[in-house]
């Protein structure tokens, strides 16, 4: 597969983890599009932190509305039934353990699950916002990234050398290269994407990925 078809294989991948029922929190970025790539039949229940609780598909061209948007400004739609609060409900909700599973990017996660998600070397950030309380809020919390940096870089480590958002708070990572489980005993590669081999991903990852046989699933 291509770069392209890796993210989109990545994102439908993610959509899998959840079941009807969930109340999960999507993340800037790459997150943001599994909301359009759930499985026909699964309904979950889409919560933002600035303040909604139905955030639905992002809208069509020509219908948005300036009222709505996710807490990464994008526009965004809400489901019949839908409702909007302010930010103190919104966090209670969050820091309360209501929320099943947040998605969420990363610049860098390692094999004791730790997660650095907000500090860019050399550039003005203005801080690690709700991140900080979603992945300790969170039932649980997944990692969806490219696996590499644009500058080829690695982001999946031994030991993250960026200020860190949450320590040992990680479940899963999943990448346009795989999907990566956090365990006691270190990271287990549960998945290959399409195309690829263990070796391919090994490479490309400062961890040793702990593996028997991982499958190769196309979604």
């Amino acid at each position: 597969m291509d770069k392209e078809a890796r993210m989109e294989w990545l994102v439908k991948r993610v959509a899998q983890e959840f079941k009807t029922g969930d109340v999960v929190n999507l993340g800037i970025g790459i997150p943001t599009k599994v909301a359009n790539a759930l499985p026909e039949g699964i309904k979950i229940i889409l919560q933002s932190e600035n303040g909604y609780m139905g955030v639905g598909p992002i809208p069509e061209t020509g219908k948005e509305d300036p009222d709505t948007v996710n807490a990464g400004g994008q526009y965004a739609t809400i489901i019949p039934g839908g409702c909007s609060f302010d930010s103190a409900m919104s966090f209670t909700i969050i820091r309360g353990g209501h929320v099943d599973a947040t998605v969420l990017g990363a610049l860098q996660v390692d094999e004791e699950g730790n997660l650095a998600s907000w500090m860019i070397p050399g550039k003005m950030v203005p801080g690690m916002g709700g991140a900080m309380d979603l992945v300790v809020g969170a039932r649980r919390v997944i990692v969806a990234m490219e696996h590499t940096a644009k500058n080829g870089g690695l982001k999946v480590l031994k030991k993250c050398t960026l200020p860190l958002t949450a320590a040992k708070q990680v479940n899963l990572i999943v990448t346009d290269m795989g999907v990566i489980e956090v365990t006691p005993k270190g990271l287990v590669l549960k998945e290959i994407a399409p195309g690829l081999t263990f070796e391919e991903v090994q490479e490309c990852t400062e961890a040793t990925l702990i593996t028997s046989e991982p499958e190769k699933v196309a979604v």
